[in-house]
């Protein structure tokens, strides 16, 4: 977000951010199911969509981009240190996922990585 806000004049087009770092703030923030969660588990496309279409509900914004993601140090559930998930919707709640596996190279340059690729994502689906 703070990428976006640094913009002059951000605020006419940047309606509001999510900070949900825990399942819970998934869960009452976005309307992230808890099943989903049990199921897949936070980072998973499965989790990342439904942030981006909780967000476009509870916002006034037309498009919306999720990230979550294991910048590490370690693993966690089974998955690898610097797997990050995006997620992204419309506001007619088209939604689409990807997976990224930036690999062990610490939590800031994977934090770094996966703030540059959701940037390409918002300047692809918005067609700049």
């Amino acid at each position: 977000m703070a990428e976006l806000t640094n913009i002059p004049g951000s605020s006419s087009v940047i309606d509001r951010g999510f900070i949900t770092y825990s399942n819970q703030a998934k869960i009452e923030m976005l309307g992230v199911k808890e099943s989903t969660l049990r199921e897949h588990g936070a980072v998973s496309r499965e989790t990342a969509e439904e942030m981006a279409t909780g967000a476009i509900t509870h916002s006034l914004a037309n498009f919306a981009i999720s990230i979550t993601g294991i910048a590490g140090p370690g693993t966690s559930g089974g998955k690898p240190e610097g797997r990050v998930c995006f997620g992204w919707s419309d506001a007619k709640l088209n939604c689409f996922s990807k997976v990224l596996d930036f690999g062990p190279i610490g939590r800031t340059s994977v934090r770094k990585k996966a703030v540059i690729h959701g940037l390409v994502i918002i300047k692809n689906a918005l067609h700049f």
